[in-house]
């Protein structure tokens, strides 16, 4: 046991990090306009700064608790980004039922425990949800089965 939660401090002040970036970004680099006329920066400069607010009082609740020992897993962030890589390398030559099963599937790899049967239902909520959202929904010109690859 640490006498304080390390694991929400570094997580709120990596809120903070990144809230003050996206501020200073949009700042710099977007016109911010008035309230009654905003500009392009100002959405994201005021989202910036809820996101470090938020990460303050999440820093703040922190510091007041204790916490146990994080558990650090280094190859659960590299299932993540193969999945992602995954996904981008199959959504044009196989289509979107493919490319979800894909990121769905090696994602999961992340996890110590796979349940199988958890995987193959959000799998199933996936490829029914994705095409009414972005195909039916949007519009989006998106295949959803490519075949033969």
């Amino acid at each position: 046991m640490y006498r304080k939660d390390y694991t929400d401090l570094v997580g709120g002040l990596l809120l903070v990090a990144l809230g003050a970036g996206v501020s200073l970004v949009a700042i710099q680099h977007y016109p911010l306009g008035t309230l009654q006329r905003m500009g392009p920066g100002m959405f994201p400069a005021i989202l910036g700064v809820v996101l470090g607010g938020l990460g303050i009082l999440l820093a703040l609740q922190a510091l007041r608790r204790t916490g146990k020992r994080p558990d650090i897993r280094v190859f659960s962030p590299l299932f993540v980004l193969a999945g992602v890589a995954s996904f981008a390398l199959l959504i044009t030559p196989a289509g979107l039922i493919p490319a979800i099963v894909s990121i769905v599937v090696i994602s999961s790899l992340a996890e110590l425990r796979i349940r199988p049967v958890s995987l193959a239902l959000l799998c199933l909520a996936l490829c029914l949800m994705a095409p009414l959202v972005f195909v039916v929904g949007l519009g989006l010109p998106i295949p959803l089965i490519r075949w033969p690859l």
